[in-house]
């Protein structure tokens, strides 16, 4: 009886993201800094915000920290200052989120997509090599599940035809990379982040930031996301509203923190996961990066067997959450079908039929653990 209600009660606890769990763990502290902000009243800009670009740009080693509302704005601000002209193209990868095609076409441009490579899932250097015409202005590659794609080519091909790299890393801000030891989001002209609340470093709503080395570019995207103003009133450029508030700028810095722990925590269990997983022929776990680290915003597996819907519903049925990130590459998305260019996307399109997302977060104990392994073995043993 012991040891049923002790399933039982892994089972409810199991989350996919445990933002609760975390957010216990600094309450004193963060109720202490939204505290101090409320007593200044000052809700947007101000000293707190100032201070955590400053530590952002300090944990980042980087320059310049612009903060906005969103990591969708900071993608759309970033190329907003690079002023591209219209059916300029821009290559992104067709394995990820809309977020990044949207900004593109909401700006008068031209998505090309470009496959992923199969080890990383992350945008494959001689596919954007093969996409680049004379029209090509921008990259944005996407770090995506917590690891770089390979900036060292990609910069190469950035430098040689003249093109501005905006890196996507808003799911893996701490990692480092193995070319030159830099964080991601900083070898690029531009780094873009979303500190959307289930992010490694994540805020009580929506945020996001933008990194640069390039001073005159910080200007520039200073001057977007405040309605392309230097001096109020005096409008430069054409810009938008885009600010973090200061609530979110205190509870982000107390995050900022313990993002290291966090990015510590999240390689324990994905360890966990390698070891108990890795007998299973029938997944594929997620590689080793030659570019970079892993700081794991997902833990991503790839079922090649064609039962990857099967696995994930018998999951459910035992209280294990899991998620498919994504299920439809872009050029087969409603929306976009008409607007991008696009060659072989074979990859991706496989991707979309085979990965799994099983739980991860900081808060995951080796009992949730051992019990999520144990019931994806049992699935395959059962047939």
């Amino acid at each position: 009886m012991f040891y049923i209600n002790l399933i039982e009660k892994t089972m409810k606890n199991i989350q996919m993201v445990d933002l609760q769990g975390q957010m216990q763990r600094i309450r004193s502290e963060v109720d202490e800094e939204i505290s101090k902000v409320i007593d200044e009243c000052k809700y947007i800009g101000g000293k707190v915000v100032s201070l955590f670009e400053q530590s952002l740009s300090t944990y980042q080693r980087c320059k310049h920290t612009i903060s906005c509302a969103s990591g969708t704005d900071a993608l759309q601000i970033a190329i907003m200052a690079l002023e591209l002209e219209s059916e300029d193209e821009v290559i992104v990868p067709a394995f990820t989120y809309a977020a990044v095609i949207e900004v593109v076409l909401l700006l008068g441009l031209k998505p090309v997509l470009v496959d992923v490579d199969e080890d990383t899932y992350n945008i494959s250097v001689e596919a954007v090599r093969r996409a680049i015409t004379d029209r090509t202005k921008a990259i944005i590659p996407v770090h995506l599940f917590g690891h770089m794609a390979d900036m060292q080519g990609i910069m190469t091909l950035a430098d040689k035809h003249g093109i501005w790299i905006i890196e996507d890393n808003a799911q893996s801000i701490g990692s480092i990379s193995t070319w030159n030891g830099r964080r991601s989001g900083t070898l690029g002209h531009i780094g873009c982040t979303s500190f959307f609340p289930t992010k490694n470093l994540g805020c009580l709503g929506d945020g996001g930031a933008i990194n640069t080395n390039d001073t005159a570019l910080r200007k520039k995207m200073r001057m977007v996301a405040n309605h392309g103003q230097q001096q109020r009133y005096i409008h430069d450029c054409i810009g938008v509203n885009s600010r973090l508030d200061a609530i979110q700028a205190a509870v982000l810095t107390v995050q900022l923190k313990q993002l290291d722990t966090y990015i510590s925590q999240r390689k324990n269990a994905a360890a966990f996961y390698d070891q108990h997983l890795a007998a299973l022929k029938e997944l594929i776990l997620p590689r080793g990066n030659v570019y970079s680290d892993h700081v794991y915003h997902q833990y991503t597996i790839r079922v090649v067997d064609g039962r990857r819907d099967g696995l994930r519903a018998y999951l459910q049925d035992r209280g294990i959450p899991s998620s498919v990130y994504y299920p439809l590459p872009a050029h087969h998305q409603k929306a976009y079908a008409n607007h991008v260019r696009h060659a072989n996307l074979d990859t991706s399109t496989r991707l979309c039929e085979e990965v799994l997302s099983l739980p991860m977060h900081t808060e995951l104990e080796e009992g949730q653990l051992d019990y999520i392994c144990s019931q994806i073995h049992s699935f395959y043993s059962n047939g």
